[in-house]
């Protein structure tokens, strides 16, 4: 499983980058200080703000406890997890003559699919990243609806201007998440 990244803000501030534990040990600083600003958390892979769970506790080592799993089907070393999935008959018949069987064709046509709508998938997820933490963290800030509207108009320079003026940390995270969102992007 993927450890999620996140970026958390108190106030207008960045305050840490990082899994879990990294944001949840700087809040806990920023506690012990005595600073009691609410802190912000957002998700670095689709801008969503989310809850940090202070209540995880650190093991004798230092490291997060965490309860065992139960062994999961497929290969999970391989990162292979089974799900379910509906076809026609006509679907299964097609596949089951494939070379390789259903899971080789599944997977090239997933593959192709995947190549294939790459460049407008990617900048539709960095647009809606964007868009998450700027309607969480920016909705009040003059020119947000600018913004946002040269935002999914893919106007690079339109969003760079109407950001203009904001604090430092919230432009810089906005640009990070929509550095993607541009026709052109890598």
């Amino acid at each position: 499983m993927k450890t999620r990244i996140l970026t958390a803000f108190v106030g207008d501030n960045f305050l840490a980058n990082g899994p879990d534990a990294v944001i949840r040990d700087a809040i806990r600083a920023l506690e012990a200080g005595g600073v009691t600003t609410p802190v912000l958390a957002f998700d670095d892979s689709n801008g969503r703000q989310s809850d940090v769970d202070m209540r995880a506790s650190l093991s004798t080592d230092g490291a997060p406890d965490s309860p065992a799993e139960a062994p999961r089907r497929g290969r999970p070393k391989l990162g292979v997890i089974p799900k379910e999935i509906t076809l026609l008959p006509r679907h299964w018949d097609w596949l089951g003559q494939q070379k390789g069987g259903a899971s080789v064709a599944l997977r090239k046509l997933v593959e192709a699919a995947m190549r294939d709508d790459s460049g407008p998938a990617e900048r539709a997820r960095a647009r809606d990243a964007a868009y998450h933490f700027l309607s969480a963290k920016a909705g009040d800030y003059p020119r947000f609806e600018d913004a946002i509207r040269a935002l999914y108009a893919g106007d690079q320079a339109g969003f760079e201007s109407a950001i203009t003026g904001w604090p430092d940390a919230v432009q810089s995270y906005a640009l990070r998440l929509s550095s993607g969102a541009w026709e052109g992007a890598a």
